[in-house]
């Protein structure tokens, strides 16, 4: 492992670019102040301050967009507990996760898990079981958070007071809808909303593929 002095660029840290983004953004956006323990972050998560996921692991507590509706862990905050690699322990193997939303989201960058278009981001959307490819690396998708038409892309997850309905949740829980969204019978508009732990919400639907993919496999066999 490389030890921090050699994951701390001071050349060409990532961070300038981020403001340099920041300074045209049209999303709402928040860097959280980095905690006491970002040191051990950076090096448990080995990658240098020169990319935009090792700026956000260090030099922020996270990233909360969109008046936090999507929610990037850092090195953690009040307001975001979870630090990046806490986030990926005992997660899916090659990918790594960056980012989740208000509506139980979740972003991976592709490590072989989803296909052959590596380091590319993948987005596990609430109303589906199946991975999307977004298309974009990761500083293409910081980019697209910050300035991209967020509204239109969570249109069909949003309720008109979505604003005021984030509001009352922190970065590390998220709505939990009842039927699922995924579901023929689950929607934003009709389903009873409440609120989970991201963690437990991750875990449910991790659970319910597998589920899904044992019951088509018995009936194939």
């Amino acid at each position: 492992m490389k030890p921090l002095d050699e994951l701390v660029d001071l050349k060409e840290p990532a961070l300038v670019l981020i403001n340099e983004w920041l300074s045209s953004a049209k999303n709402d956006c928040v860097l959280l102040p980095p905690s006491t323990e970002r040191g051990e972050v950076l090096v448990t998560t080995q990658v240098t301050t020169r990319s935009p996921l090792g700026a956000i692991a260090y030099e922020t507590g996270g990233v909360l967009i969109d008046h936090g509706w999507l929610r990037f862990p850092g090195s953690g905050h009040p307001s975001l507990r979870r630090t990046l690699p806490d986030w990926n322990r005992d997660k899916a193997d090659r990918c790594y996760f960056i980012a989740d939303d208000a509506v139980g989201g979740f972003y991976a960058i592709n490590g072989g898990a989803f296909g052959s278009d590596l380091s590319n981001i993948y987005y596990w959307p609430p109303d589906s079981l199946e991975w999307e490819s977004m298309d974009l690396g990761l500083s293409e998708f910081l980019r697209w958070a910050l300035i991209g038409d967020l509204g239109k892309f969570y249109s069909d997850v949003r309720g008109p007071n979505w604003m005021q309905d984030v509001s009352t949740i922190t970065g590390d829980q998220c709505f939990d809808f009842y039927p699922p969204l995924w579901t023929k019978e689950g929607s934003a508009e009709k389903s009873y909303r409440g609120t989970l732990p991201i963690e437990e919400a991750f875990t449910m639907k991790v659970d319910i593929l597998r589920q899904v993919s044992d019951e088509s496999h018995e009936r194939k066999t």
